[in-house]
């Protein structure tokens, strides 16, 4: 099965702002869930966003709360997580991952099963 695609990584000076995109693996409007997580060395994979197709209701993580936001194409079949206000601690390695179901499940890495091959984001202070 494809797997998502991410791109739009980079590196950027604290304060600025990069938006990543995600190909989604062939999903249908209804019954997906696409999320963001990320992963800096030596920490557990954390999740960060989600939206949920079907009706483009979104989730974040309180330590992206008011700076990360997420929207969709359903045309392009794409997601997207705009990221404003980076700060250092924002650095990791970023992966958009992607399930099927009526909702969005948690942001546990163990409840997406499709992923991608993550994006480096560097915040430099």
């Amino acid at each position: 099965q494809a797997q998502p695609v991410e791109s739009g990584g980079g590196s950027v000076q604290a304060g600025g702002s990069l938006r990543l995109s995600c190909a989604a693996s062939g999903y249908t409007v209804s019954n997906n869930c696409m999320a963001w997580f990320r992963q800096s060395p030596g920490q557990e994979r954390e999740g960060v966003a989600a939206i949920y197709t079907g009706d483009g209701t979104t989730y974040f993580a309180d330590s992206v709360k008011g700076r990360f936001t997420m929207s969709q194409d359903h045309r392009k079949l794409e997601v997207y997580l705009q990221m404003n206000s980076l700060k250092p601690e924002d650095t990791a390695v970023y992966y958009c991952a992607q399930t099927r179901g009526r909702r969005c499940p948690s942001l546990a890495p163990s409840n997406f099963g499709l992923w991608g091959q993550g994006t480096q984001v560097t915040v430099s202070s």
